[in-house]
């Protein structure tokens, strides 16, 4: 390991990021070329050229700024960037149904991809001012409100995918910080639950042409209300309890119908913030044949690149699904379905190990970080890329729902690609000065 890292950088964690920029560069490449012209139809693939070059800068630039000095900056930087959000909300440009574009003409950019790191450098701060204050309930619940004020914003565009990728965030540098396992299995579970509980009346809906049983109440304020209000009564009896007379099961009383109730109240705001094409994405998920032609093509489509591409693949170029443009968004979405159809299980298999290069490494510059702030601040970054890689991935293959979220050095974008740089900057600068550089 010193032999790599001789000069006190971290060549292996470069060389895995650089390796996937110019996989995704190539298979952007594939994703525009046309059955009959036999080259590429558009300039995408030069377009991410220079996202790469300029994004590269921005990497450097991070490094040398050095992290320590991005600690004071942090709390203006996050400021900033809830400003550009609340700007996006107002004035921003629609795009597949989101209002999440800040631009002039075709230049624009993602305020809510780059408000990631901003957040992620905010929340290191916080969690590096209150030690091991983060067991606390109220203090884990206030570092809690510093993400979910961005995650709001978001949710108004809107984009429930992008909103998704804070949650890791937030437990893996509250992991990290020392935070209470029920605490974060807490906001687990109401997160899954808040899912499930959106998308059931809507899948019944369709499954059975009829909103099954209490179902239906997740979807108004008729049954909801009482269901809520009785909720709350016990939420807080137990609670009075609980501090009140010190009892032990009074404490689990809270714990349980709390979640209850916060998946309840949750499920119901999802489904007045959220288009129903979103819901979609969900329903077919758990069954795509319920609308092969419509939300359930891409998943379809997709899953037959993937498994079309056999163990070697057809070879670069190759590739029947995407030429003929039988795969939407092939080079933002999915191009991990272009890359399983053209390269196959070992090509896949090579994305997959380069992607766990940048995550072991991250991990371990986690643990030999020289102050808290860079801990924490790893530990965001690394959460950030497992979810996409995680949910991008997973969604190719059918195993996760549709959320829009890009792949992590591979997708086409300038906002993502910036945005993944940007973080491997942090960790290679958080490597370099592990030793007070």
């Amino acid at each position: 390991m010193k032999r790599v890292t001789a000069l006190g950088f971290d060549f292996i964690l470069l060389a895995a990021a650089l390796l996937l920029l110019a996989f995704g560069i190539l298979f952007i490449y594939s994703s525009g070329v046309s059955v009959v012209g036999g080259r590429s139809s558009t300039g995408e693939f030069l377009k991410q050229l220079a996202w790469a070059g300029s994004g590269l800068l921005l990497l450097v630039g991070v490094i040398l700024v050095n992290h320590a000095r991005l600690r004071d900056l942090s709390v203006y930087l996050y400021g900033l960037m809830i400003l550009l959000l609340l700007l996006t909300r107002f004035v921003g440009r629609e795009v597949h149904g989101a209002r999440s574009w800040l631009g002039i003409g075709e230049f624009g950019i993602q305020p809510s991809e780059f408000a990631k790191i901003t957040t992620i450098l905010m929340l290191a701060v916080y969690l590096t001012g209150i030690g091991k204050g983060i067991r606390e309930l109220p203090r884990f619940l206030l570092g809690l409100a510093i993400v979910l004020l961005p995650v709001g914003l978001i949710l108004l565009q809107p984009d429930m995918g992008t909103a998704l990728v804070y949650f890791p965030i937030f437990l893996f540098m509250s992991f990290a910080a020392g935070a209470r396992m029920r605490h974060l299995a807490y906001l687990l579970s109401a997160g899954l639950g808040m899912v499930v509980l959106a998308v059931l009346p809507h899948y019944s809906l369709w499954l059975l042409g009829r909103e099954a049983g209490l179902l239906a109440a997740l979807t108004g304020f008729g049954l909801a209300r009482y269901i809520l209000a009785a909720l709350a009564v016990v939420t807080a009896l137990s609670a009075w309890g609980y501090w009140g007379f010190k009892r032990r099961y009074f404490y689990w009383i809270f714990y349980a119908v709390s979640l209850v109730f916060a998946c309840l109240t949750g499920a119901m705001l999802i489904n007045r913030v959220l288009k129903p094409y979103q819901i979609m994405r969900f329903i077919v998920f758990l069954d795509p044949q319920v609308d092969p032609q419509g939300a359930g093509w891409n998943l379809l489509q997709s899953v037959t690149a993937v498994g079309s591409g056999g163990f070697a693949g057809k070879g670069f170029l190759k590739g029947t699904q995407s030429h003929y443009q039988f795969l939407p968004q092939q080079s933002t979405d999915f191009i991990f379905s272009i890359l399983a159809e053209e390269w196959g299980f070992l090509g896949g298999l090579l994305v997959f190990a380069l992607f766990l290069v940048i995550l072991l490494r991250g991990i371990r510059i986690m643990y030999i970080a020289r102050d808290d702030y860079g801990m924490y601040v790893a530990a965001g970054v690394v959460g950030m890329i497992f979810f996409h890689v995680v949910i991008n991935i997973g969604m190719a293959m059918g195993i996760m729902p549709i959320t829009g979220i890009p792949l992590f050095f591979l997708s086409y974008g300038g906002s993502s690609l910036w945005t993944a740089l940007i973080g491997v900057g942090l960790l290679l600068d958080i490597y370099f000065r592990r030793y007070g550089h």
